[in-house]
This record gives C-alpha cells, structure tokens and sequence, in this order.
C-alpha cells in the first residue's frame, strides 16, 4: 500500500516526562517547562498563605477594636449623660479619636504584609521561573491553532471539552481525564492576543464567549481579572466592525454606552462607517495541516511491492534479533521500524535532554533564528552525553549501513513540543547552498532517521544529490500530552560506498 507521505508523518506521540528543575525561557515553547510551572505556582501559593494568615491576624484585631467601641457606644455613650462627666470616658474618647482610629487607618502593618507578598513573588521572579507575556501570547496562539488544525468549537473548549460539529452535532474527538472550564477573563485574554493581531475570525469567537461569561457572572468583580465586560464589549465590537458586522458593532457599542460607569471607548471609530477589511480563517500552515488531517486520511493504494519483514540488513548484530520492519513508500523509500529503543531508554533520553533544552531553529540565510512556525525545544546529545546515545547509533548503522558518526551525521537532536506545538511543512535537507547546514563541510542531509518509541527512515536525496520534493512534511500541532522526538540527520559525506550515485544522473 501507497501512503501519502506528506500527511503520514505529521502524526503525534504522547510521552510521559520526569520533572527537572531548570531555567524556563519561552514557556510555551515546552511542555516539560509548562508542567514544571505547576512547582512554581506553589511556591506562590504558599506565599499567599502566608499573606492570608497575617491580614486574617490584623483583621481579627480591627475586628476586636470595632467591637470595643460599639461596645462603648451602645452601653456607654447612649446612657445618661452623666458618663461623660467622668473624666476617664472623657480621655479615652479623645485618645480614641486623635490617636487608635489615625493608628488604625494609617497602620503600616498591612503595608508590611503587602510588601513581604510582594517580595515573595518578586524572588520567585528573580528565579526567572515565571511566565513571561510573550508565553502567555504563544499560549493562546497555540489554543488558536488548535482550534483550527481539529475544527474544534471555541464553546466546546470553554466548557473544557474538545468537540467538533459533524452532522450538525458536536461529537468529542478526545475526552480528558482532568480538565477545567475557561472563564471569561481566560476567553477575553485569547481573544484579546487574536485583536492585537488583527485576526478578526479568531477574536470574535474568543470575544463572544468572554462577553457571554462576564455577563453570566453579573458584573462580579475578580481582582485576578485583567479584563471587564467592558472591555470585552469593546474589543467585540470592533472586530465584528472588522469583518463587516456593522448592525452587531453598533448594538454592542450601545450596550456598553449605556453601562452605568463612564467607559472610555478604545476604538470609537466604530460608531460611523469605514473601510471593511475581512480577515482570513486560515493561514497557510493551518489549511495545509486541515487538509491532511480533517479532509480526508490518505489513501491506501494496493501495492504488491510494499510489505513488512523481520529485517537484520544482513548485519551479524541483527541476526539473533532482527526488528520488524515495514516499508510504506517506495517513493519516497520511508521505512517504519518497529519497537526500536525501550520505553526504559526513551526515558533516559528525555532525562539527558532535559536541562540541554533551547528553543528551536531553523535555517534563516546563512543564519538560525527561532520562527513562529516551529514551535519547540530542542537539545543535542553527543554520544559521549551516555552510553545509550552510542548505542543507539550503533543500532542505526546496524539497521542503515550509513556511517552516523560526527562530522558524518549530526549529533542526536531531542525535541520537545510546547502548548499546541508544530512544525510547519519543510524539507530536512538543505535547499539553499548558503544554508548554515554546510558548515559541517560533509554536503547535505542525504537521510534522516526519526525516533519515536518506534522510528521512521527516509532519504532526503536523490542519487544525484539533488533534494526529493516529496519529502515534505510537518509536525501536526499537539492536541493533548507531551510530545517527544529524536532526529539522526545522517550527511553525504562519508556514505560514498552505502549509498552509491547512479550512472543515470536523473535518479
């Protein structure tokens, strides 16, 4: 059978990981960082505790003093006139009233616990272990392009469910074993990130549900709110003035004129007619990835030609125990080899990789640079990082018969997704001779051999090294779980006698 190798292997892999402390930097670029954040909100937490039990104390004692002089005054104060003849009740009125109640409203205590909180924070933020802005923008971009990629309904997400409408009825494509409801502060943050990227299609549907929220919750003020229902209103309003809802724009800018507070309107423009500017539903990358998941899943063609084997390459390192090996394209030649590093050595790995994490690049002329359209983390492991990376490579020349060994083949790069993860569609080989690839001065990526648990082999060359257009694949963005990859890219230099040129210089 005949896959289509641009879809196929976009598919993703759900890994568990171990927690490691290490510095954070681009959050959102991680999953293993997103879940370390849960130590850190701990620390927070206990902070706030310790907030909690020293305003409780200063409470519980301007409780006591109301309570004294209420006292005071229903037992003293409304009873003959007399008691304020004796000069005591006399003194302690006026203390009262030139020195407790000024103590009492001028207090530095509750200052100080302020402070103590603050600095508490302050030092967790010295750590560098918070999340940045720019991490809670590349969050919500990734909830977006979720959305997208899977058809998923903005209700269904806010509701902490992942759905999708087919016939007309929403129908869970996965349902989480924990989850929790977005509010409508959480709503009005996504939307809000879409607004300052004018991408109307995604900040109506984000803002809509915010609107809805806040409205549900009766103009209930939360001090860990950022966003009010005016500001959603206001945000609403424009973006449906964007995309040419001009009727809806109106109605909901009157609706938050006649809010009873005065509202400074961000965007009054929305009141008189202008140039209607429609944003797209789609990028680029998002309709390629619908199109390989959501249109249709590729095609099987009955292909004699295609099978699955015990393979051992005629290795004598293979012989006692070869591995089961599937060939799903001839063109491209991909192979599938099964069950190819232990679940044990999976882990090893992920515990290598861990404090080596840096956001990924890709090639930008003769430079790298990190790009919205991969997001990850990536780290590189030379064999001499442990004794399972040599292993490993022993066991791909075992398998390929191609020398994997520096300056050769590259190190083992480790990868992990962030919060709806991806890599856009892209070749592995080099397709500019200025390429920072040649650096190596080994020519270009001729193979590359993926792991998994399992692990997929394809070459990136044609036999006259020139670059296979059907190579091209992606990294689907990661619904759910924590996503785990390792790349050998094997160069052509140094495979002269595995990988022979052809006589024919169109192979």
């Amino acid at each position: 059978m005949l896959y289509d190798f641009k879809s196929i292997y976009s598919a993703c892999v759900i890994i568990r990981v171990i927690l490691m402390p290490l510095s954070f930097g681009e959050m959102y670029t991680s999953l293993l960082n997103v879940k370390q954040a849960i130590n850190v909100e701990r620390q927070l937490i206990d902070h706030l505790e310790t907030y909690i039990e020293h305003e409780s104390e200063r409470l519980e004692d301007i409780k006591r003093f109301y309570a004294k002089v209420s006292d005071l005054h229903s037992e003293v104060y409304s009873g003959p006139s007399a008691a304020m003849a004796n000069p005591l009740v006399a003194f302690t009125l006026i203390k009262r009233l030139q020195s407790e109640w000024l103590n009492l409203i001028y207090s530095d205590e509750a200052q100080e616990n302020t402070q103590d909180f603050r600095s508490g924070y302050e030092e967790v933020e010295k750590e560098g272990s918070l999340p940045k802005l720019e991490d809670l923008q590349g969050a919500a971009k990734g909830l977006m392009r979720l959305q997208d990629v899977y058809a998923l309904q903005v209700g269904g997400l806010v509701r902490g469910h992942f759905q999708r409408i087919t016939d007309g009825n929403p129908i869970d494509i996965y349902s989480p074993t924990v989850s929790v409801p977005l509010s409508g502060d959480d709503c009005f943050l996504v939307g809000k990130v879409a607004y300052e990227l004018e991408d109307y299609y995604h900040s109506v549907q984000w803002l809509e549900e915010s609107v809805r929220l806040f409205r549900g919750a009766g103009r209930e003020w939360s001090p860990e709110n950022e966003g009010t229902l005016e500001d959603a209103l206001d945000h609403l309003a424009f973006s449906h003035f964007k995309t040419g809802n001009i009727s809806y724009a109106l109605s909901l800018s009157q609706e938050l004129l006649n809010h009873g507070k005065p509202v400074q309107l961000k965007h009054s423009t929305i009141l008189w007619p202008g140039v209607v500017q429609r944003s797209k539903q789609l990028s680029l990358d998002h309709t390629y990835y619908a199109n390989s998941i959501l249109s249709s899943q590729p095609t099987h063609y009955e292909n004699p030609r295609l099978f699955c084997d015990y393979f051992n390459n005629d290795s004598p390192g293979l012989l006692l125990q070869p591995i089961r090996r599937e060939v799903l394209s001839l063109q491209p030649y991909v192979v599938l080899y099964h069950s190819f590093i232990t679940d044990s050595e999976a882990e090893s790995i992920r515990e290598l990789a861990q404090t080596g994490l840096r956001r990924s690049v890709v090639a930008s002329g003769e430079e790298q640079a990190t790009a919205e359209y991969r997001i990850s983390k990536s780290a590189w492991l030379k064999e001499t990082a442990h004794p399972i990376i040599g292993r490993l490579d022993q066991r791909i020349t075992l398998l390929t018969s191609l020398n994997v060994q520096p300056p050769y083949a590259e190190y083992l790069q480790v990868v992990n997704y962030g919060i709806g993860g991806h890599y856009e569609p892209h070749f592995d080989h080099a397709t500019s001779a200025s390429s920072p690839l040649f650096r190596l001065n080994t020519g270009n990526r001729v193979a590359t051999f993926m792991i998994y648990n399992a692990a997929l082999f394809w070459w990136n060359l044609h036999r006259n090294g020139q670059g296979d257009g059907d190579t091209l694949h992606a990294g689907c963005p990661v619904l759910v779980g924590d996503k785990w990859v390792a790349n050998k890219w094997i160069h052509e230099y140094g495979q002269e006698f595995q990988r022979r040129c052809s006589p024919n210089p169109e192979e």
